[in-house]
């Protein structure tokens, strides 16, 4: 079956490709899931104007990410946990760097899109973890772990 991808899909190919898959993956999870559409000549069509609608909100979401960018890169990030001596208890995670973003700068990120070396913080000390907002535009964010007074 031929279909036209509305979303990127790993192994397969990029949004607007029209690519030949089974059947069965094509009605049980391509189409069901939104990342394809049966190819006919009106689907073209209607894809078409998705995807220049498409490239104008990435165009849009790239400049945010710049102006974002702009503002974080300098600045430390410090986030304050309870500890012992060099070690934290518990550990600092992608959720918690969300959540001091939100509080100090009063940005919303998504969680999902911050990237900390090992998986998760669990000494005292400066690190720097990146949020990638845009696939093209990267933010290292210099993060500093401190204990609670």
């Amino acid at each position: 079956m031929n279909v036209i991808l509305l979303e990127p899909v790993d192994n397969l190919g990029e949004a607007g490709q029209m690519v030949k898959v089974k059947d069965g993956y094509a009605r049980n999870w391509l189409i069901p899931q939104g990342f394809a559409a049966v190819a006919t000549r009106a689907n073209k069509a209607e894809l078409e104007a998705r995807l220049a609608q498409r490239a104008k909100q990435l165009a849009e979401r790239k400049s945010d990410a710049e102006r974002l960018k702009a503002m974080l890169v300098d600045n430390k990030i410090e986030v304050f946990v309870k500890a012992g001596e060099e070690r934290i208890y518990g550990s600092v995670g992608n959720r918690d760097i969300a959540e001091v973003l939100k509080s100090a700068y009063d940005i919303d990120v998504d969680r999902r899109k911050i990237e900390i070396p090992g998986g998760t913080i669990k000494t005292l000390g400066d690190y720097t973890v990146v949020y990638k907002p845009h696939p093209e535009v990267p933010i290292d964010l210099n993060l500093v772990v401190k204990a609670q007074e």
